[in-house]
């Protein structure tokens, strides 16, 4: 943005906004979905194991060993759908942000809202930077969504019809 027709502090504009989660540690985690997933996996090995670990010290578990392990698997999942739903909202809130012909911001504080009008050409950029950079990122992210509840739900299904 032209910071000298542009009252939206820097900090502020969805443009910084982008760039600001793009290098962001975690955030930049679902750009690629192959390394994405491998970092979900790892993620889920982890509460996995820990969670079969927490299952051990039950008294029952030396009588449905299998049971436990499949309620681990299936509870473990929680942790990785948690951390993409986290990702997703800021994504989204970033999609957003940039594809709105208005910005709203703040100049000092939360009681000074104000709301600035884009010009067409900023309007034309951040509209390219949203769907060729960002809706890639949030089509990643529901599919590894919709995966993930996939398992959960066949976890449910499991456990309330009793198959094991």
């Amino acid at each position: 943005m032209n910071q000298s027709n542009c009252p939206v502090p820097k900090e502020q504009q969805p443009t910084n906004e982008f760039i600001e989660l793009s290098k962001s540690n975690i955030f930049s985690w679902p750009k690629s979905k192959k390394s994405f997933s491998l970092i979900l996996l790892k993620i889920w090995l982890v509460t996995f194991t820990l969670f079969i670990i927490i299952s051990t010290g039950s008294v029952y578990f030396a009588t449905s060993t299998l049971k436990y392990i499949l309620l681990s698997f299936f509870s473990s999942l929680s942790i990785p759908f948690l951390l993409s739903i986290r990702l997703y909202l800021g994504w989204n809130h970033i999609f957003k942000r940039l594809t709105s012909e208005k910005v709203e911001y703040e100049e000092s504080g939360w009681y000074d809202g104000q709301v600035w009008i884009k010009p067409v050409n900023l309007k034309e950029k951040e509209s390219l930077i949203a769907f060729l950079e960002v809706k890639p990122i949030l089509k990643n992210l529901i599919q590894v969504l919709s995966i993930i509840i996939l398992f959960a739900l066949s976890g449910i299904l499991l456990f309330q019809y009793k198959f094991i």
